[in-house]
């Protein structure tokens, strides 16, 4: 949901998000900005070529030796 937006209304986007989760309210959230996932969620599944390659705690996300291969590519 954060495509195209500025950096403001990508904060602006966050706190609502936050505050809806807040209440009680389970999110469905597909985004590319890793910076808005991993700021709201509490659990992270990663999709490639659409397969799961990955699901975990946010934190843990960022080393799986998956995510990084597949979005940042594998050393030779």
């Amino acid at each position: 949901p954060s495509s195209g937006l500025n950096d403001k209304e990508t904060e602006e986007l966050m706190e609502f998000l936050t505050k809806i989760i807040g209440e009680g309210f389970t999110l469905l959230l597909i985004e590319h900005d890793m910076n808005v996932v991993m700021g709201i969620s509490d659990s992270v599944t990663v999709m490639d070529m659409g397969c799961k390659i990955a699901e975990d705690l946010p934190q843990n996300i960022y080393n799986n030796p998956k995510v990084i291969e597949a979005y940042l590519g594998k050393e030779e």
